[in-house]
């Protein structure tokens, strides 16, 4: 086998955990897919020899789109959300479903009240438990730093 097969099977294996970031990140399914391809686009062109830990570096490589799609967002005030949707209560398994994508419409709701720091920091940690030695230079902060930008996040997404 090819490394390039290698590479693209080892891909294919992270692909639904890689959407799942970038989706939480972004609040958007288009635009998490768009995350994950330019992953997969930057690791086709890097050298990746020297990675030991390919989940953790294509991780980290999600994050920083990510960021950068917020950032850019930010900068031209976009609120991409696709919108939650009233349902009827009498369709009880599909009921509960809309129910729970609403619930996270919400969460994507007051996660975009957050910094793009604060809120890959809060989404790494707290929901994909990355630690913040890892997060540290996603965000470019200490790990101390990545700690307070989680707490922060924490306790505005609480309050």
């Amino acid at each position: 086998m090819h490394d390039e097969e290698l590479l693209a099977r080892r891909f294919e294996a992270d692909r639904d955990h890689l959407r799942a970031v970038a989706h939480r990140m972004l609040g958007s399914r288009s635009e998490a897919d768009d995350a994950v391809q330019e992953a997969w686009l930057r690791l086709s062109r890097a050298d990746t020899g020297d990675v030991v830990n390919l989940t953790g570096w294509l991780t980290t490589v999600v994050g920083r789109v990510c960021l950068d799609m917020l950032r850019s967002r930010s900068a031209r005030r976009e609120e991409p959300l696709e919108g939650a949707t009233g349902v009827d209560a009498g369709a009880d398994p599909e009921y509960e479903a809309m129910l729970a994508d609403s619930v996270g419409v919400a969460l994507l709701v007051v996660l975009d009240t957050l910094s793009p720091a604060e809120r890959l920091a809060f989404v790494l940690h707290d929901m994909f438990g990355v630690s913040f030695d890892e997060i540290a230079p996603v965000v470019d902060r200490t790990p101390a730093a990545a700690r307070q930008l989680a707490s922060r996040a924490r306790r505005r997404v609480q309050g």
